[in-house]
Parts: structure tokens; C-alpha cells; sequence
């Protein structure tokens, strides 16, 4: 640390700016597979020449766009990952985390009140909806394919999906166990998206979607395993217990219960994702937080859960902790 790298931390909201707004106005899908001139741009846009010529060239800045004889063209990555008809396209996770930007520049009133100061209905609204939950489905699909072959599920032919979203975690359960059938279990304007997702899979018949209201309301039961991804955070201990015993109670006797989160070191100053998540989780709920290691085992152990470990799984900022009942 030094400070160079300081001012580097102090600006660094400079390049997500940048990149968030070439996603928002869909810039990298308009260029496409052509190499396009500022101007051009700028008329495919209906925008003003100066500054959309000052965006691209900041995009080249960043190494998401190449830039040759005054004409514009996506990087290999780009063209992956920013054109909204690619298979790998990421930009609705891109566009949820321009949403919670107002609310991040407010984070000092958040931590001196303790108080959300972004209210849930930014995910309410169609566009903001759309971005959230498909942007668990862009966080989902770089770590399902590969996350659910290094996981045992040991003949079970049932799994509950609690707070599926989409429904990825649960397709990607059922395309690497033939035998299994999963059920997502999640708030009713959720559903469109769930089986328009299960549908591109081709795993209607496998996967269904339930639903209800994981806090307030009753869980379907009878199940061999059930699979919280991501949704403890957003809860204070207190609901976080209730969820888990309530998971917990939906399993056969010998059923398998796995949280996937973004998880703390036990000491809660580390890795630096899940502290900044943690905080991101004060901005926006009246409770949450990034939850430790040792916090998630506990909870699990008060629920009756036995033998309660980490997986071996390991991603860049994410963990599975497991256990029986």
C-alpha cells in the first residue's frame, strides 16, 4: 500500500462507472462484430458525438474495446461477455450493480445510522427485476457447471432450491444427477423467469417452481437435500436461524443441507469481497450481512444439523458448508 495505490482505491469507481454505462446504453452489442467509428456510434445511439466518443475511448482505456484508424471493435472478452445475445453475456449483473451505485455513494449515512438507506424496491421495478435476477443467473452459471460435479449427492433423487431465482443452481443439480428432481422454491414474480430458464435447459419435466415465501410462509418437505445459495445475507441472525431450521426440517431423516455464501473469516475482517458485500448489505437491508464460517456452522448446528463442514469447493469469493440431519 502506498499513495499511489490510495488515490487508485479513491477513483476505482471511476472505471465501474464506465463500464456500466457502456452496458446500460448497449454499446458492445451495437459495435457487435464491426468496427465502428465514435460517430457512427453516436447515431446508432441518437447521442451526442463528444461524449460518446469520450466513453468508447475510456473502454478502450480499460482493454474492453481495441481502437484502430478511428474505428471501435469488442475485444474477444467483450464480445463474450458484454453482447446481450451471447450465451455468456453478463451484463444484467453489470446492470444490478449500477442500481445499488446511489446507495453505495450514501454508505457514511448507512454506517453512522445503521440504516438501510436503499430501499428493497429497487429490485421491484420490471428493469431492476429483471437485472437481479438475472444476474444471479450470470453469478450462477460461472460457478454452477463446475460447483455441482464437486459435490456428492450420493443417490438422492430430491433437492430443494430455497431462494432459486432463476433456477440455475437446481438445473445444473439435475443435469449432473440424472436420477434427481428439484424443486425452486421462491416469491411468486420470480416464476417467469424460473421457467423460461428451466425451459432453455430442457429440464421442465425435472424441475419445477413452488411458490411462497421462505420467512414468513410454510416449506414443502420430504426432500433428500436442500440448497441455500445467497440468501442468508440479506437476513439478520434471528430470520437467518428460522430459514435454516425451517430448511432443515424439509429433509428426510439422513437429508443433506448445503449454504453456499459469500463467507467470512471468522475474525469478519476478511477476504476483502465478502467485507465489502457485508457493507453492501447494510446500505440496503435493515439486517443483513456477510455471515463467517464458524457463524454459518452454528446456526446449522442449532437446527439439529450434525457434522457440519466446508466443502472443498473454493471460488475466487464464495464457500459451501454442509451437513446432515
Amino acid at each position: 500500500m502506498n499513495p499511489g495505490r490510495l488515490l487508485e482505491m479513491a477513483s476505482a469507481y471511476w472505471q465501474s462507472c464506465a463500464l456500466q454505462a457502456g452496458v446500460k446504453l448497449d454499446v458492445f452489442s451495437l459495435i457487435g462484430q464491426e468496427s465502428l467509428s465514435g460517430r457512427e456510434v453516436a447515431a446508432r445511439l441518437g447521442g451526442d458525438e463528444r461524449g460518446v466518443d469520450g466513453l468508447l475511448n475510456a473502454l478502450t482505456a480499460l482493454g474492453l474495446l481495441v481502437k484502430s484508424e478511428g474505428r471501435f471493435a469488442n475485444t474477444p472478452l467483450s464480445a463474450a461477455c458484454l453482447v446481450k445475445d451471447s450465451p455468456d453475456y453478463l451484463g444484467y449483473i453489470i446492470m444490478h450493480q449500477f442500481h445499488l451505485v446511489d446507495s453505495w455513494h450514501k454508505l457514511d449515512r448507512a454506517v453512522v445510522t445503521g440504516r438501510p438507506v436503499r430501499s428493497r424496491q429497487v429490485i421491484r421495478g420490471r428493469e431492476e427485476r429483471e437485472s437481479f435476477l438475472m444476474g444471479m443467473f450470470n453469478m450462477a452459471m460461472a460457478l454452477a457447471p463446475r460447483a455441482v460435479r464437486e459435490i456428492d449427492l450420493g443417490g438422492r433423487e430430491s433437492l430443494l432450491d430455497l431462494g432459486g431465482g432463476p433456477g440455475t443452481w437446481a438445473i445444473h443439480f439435475c443435469l449432473a444427477n440424472p436420477g434427481l428432481r428439484a424443486t425452486v422454491f421462491d416469491l411468486k414474480t420470480t416464476r417467469p423467469f424460473a421457467e423460461k430458464t428451466i425451459a432453455r435447459f430442457g429440464v421442465t419435466g425435472r424441475v419445477e417452481f413452488r411458490e411462497g415465501d421462505y420467512i414468513e410462509g410454510d416449506l414443502p418437505a420430504g426432500f433428500d437435500a436442500v440448497w441455500l445459495s445467497q440468501i442468508l445475507h440479506g437476513e439478520s441472525p434471528e430470520d437467518c436461524q428460522r430459514i435454516v431450521a425451517k430448511a432443515a426440517a424439509a429433509l428426510r431423516p439422513g437429508g443433506l443441507i448445503m449454504i453456499h455464501e459469500f463467507i467470512l473469516d471468522n475474525d469478519l475482517a476478511g477476504p476483502l469481497f465478502p467485507a465489502l458485500f457485508s457493507l453492501n448489505m447494510l446500505a440496503g437491508t435493515e439486517a443483513g450481512r456477510s455471515y463467517s464460517e464458524q457463524q454459518i456452522i452454528d446456526l446449522l448446528a442449532r437446527a439439529g444439523v450434525k457434522d457440519a463442514r466446508r466443502l472443498p469447493f473454493r471460488s475466487p469469493n464464495s464457500g459451501i458448508i454442509a451437513g446432515t440431519v
